[in-house]
């Protein structure tokens, strides 16, 4: 029955395509505008943080009648910018909410960055609307109640992190059950091969210079600090349901191998195209179809040579915490999420090195005790604790 219903439900998601986007002004964000005015696909509803200047441009661009400002103190700056639109206009995490409850929004592209996406992800579940997911930490923190409740309500999260997107692109036609294993790759950042030494004294400016990739702040920092790719081991975990051990992390630092599957047979099976993210928001929403893309062709020739190497675990320690958290279980991979998000913060402000952001990861999975996490309650109570944590070896 689930087959079947996944494929009416398909079918006319693709003939109705519309979308809703939490995070529009965001990297993310903005390409799928572009991506869907290429396709002539509806844009629904917008959501951003604080930008309400590019929110209110996206709006009139593309007909939107309804947005979120999640950031309360610039309500009254967007309501003049949009005056005489008759948009809706929303606030704070009740209206990300509303925008993921309302089933006329059609498929939720969530991207926003951090904790905050995590409930507006099982709002949306809630209602059976499937779901791009850009947001790390909704599956990071979340990953046993957000995946349990998909399978309840036959929802469908299709995965928007290139990596993930190549892993879901890879299994299309084979059967799961025969799968062995997964390759994740990682650019490296900015660092990969540097010692820990050399690392001592890095800038805030330096690690937001990220060789291959257009990012937000956050996101950069953990790329740079390889917190990024332990944030995508524990989501692979979930989206793909898989233990630890099936999956590898490699070092790839021309990102056109962008993921890799193994199968029982030892045929290895990856996706490739040049590092623009166009290509996994796309198939995210327009799934399953494959349509022509404004990004480059890839040409291997171009680079010539392809490169892979493993992961130095012990100067990156924040990649380690994440695979250890993720391998004790329980709401350690919530812990970690929230101290390196509030370590990259204090990073960011000045008030630490860059090389204490992984230390302050990893000591969270030791400081604390296990427990589980079986509500939305537990995973922002468990956060707390941990950003409660960093801030305590901090101030």
């Amino acid at each position: 029955m689930k087959g079947w219903y996944y494929a009416l439900k398909m079918a006319y998601n693709y003939m109705n395509k519309v979308i809703s986007i939490l995070g529009s002004t965001g990297s993310i964000g903005t390409q799928a505008i572009e991506v869907a005015r290429m396709h002539n696909i509806k844009i629904h509803a917008l959501a951003a943080n604080r930008n309400y200047q590019m929110l209110a441009k996206q709006c009139k661009e593309n007909n939107v009648k309804t947005v979120c400002i999640y950031d309360e103190k610039y309500y009254n700056e967007l309501k003049v910018l949009l005056d005489g639109t008759g948009t809706k206009i929303l606030t704070g995490m009740e209206g990300l909410c509303e925008i993921a409850a309302d089933i006329s929004g059609g498929l939720l592209l969530n991207s926003v960055v951090g904790m905050v996406g995590l409930l507006p992800t099982l709002t949306a579940i809630g209602s059976g609307k499937d779901i791009a997911l850009a947001n790390k930490e909704t599956l990071v923190a979340g990953g046993n109640l957000v995946m349990k409740a998909a399978e309840e309500k036959n929802v469908r999260i299709y995965p928007v992190d290139s990596e993930h997107s190549a892993i879901f692109q890879c299994l299309q036609g084979n059967k799961r059950s025969q799968l062995k294993k997964i390759i994740l790759t990682a650019s490296g950042g900015p660092f990969f091969g540097k010692t820990e030494k050399e690392l001592k004294n890095v800038t805030i400016e330096q690690a937001l210079n990220h060789p291959n990739w257009s990012m937000g702040n956050k996101i950069t920092i953990d790329s740079s600090t390889l917190m990024n790719k332990g944030l995508e081991f524990i989501e692979a975990k979930w989206l793909f349901d898989l233990k630890p051990e099936q999956i590898e992390i490699v070092v790839h630092k021309q990102s056109v191998m962008h993921s890799a599957v193994e199968f029982n047979d030892n045929s290895v099976i990856a996706q490739m195209g040049v590092p623009d993210m166009k290509i996994p928001i796309q198939y995210a929403i327009l799934y399953p179809e494959r349509m022509e893309c404004s990004c480059r062709p890839l040409s291997l020739t171009d680079y010539g040579t392809l490169t892979f190497e493993k992961p130095d675990y012990k100067t990156f320690r924040c990649l380690s915490a994440c695979i250890e958290a993720i391998g004790k279980g329980g709401a350690y991979p919530c812990i970690v999420n929230g101290a390196n998000e509030e370590a990259v913060k204090h990073f960011l402000n000045g008030k630490i090195g860059f090389l204490d952001i992984g230390k302050l990861a990893e000591s969270s999975v030791e400081y604390f005790s296990y427990r589980e996490i079986t509500s939305y309650e537990d995973v922002i109570e468990i956060d707390k604790a941990a950003r409660d944590f960093v801030n305590s070896r901090v101030n």
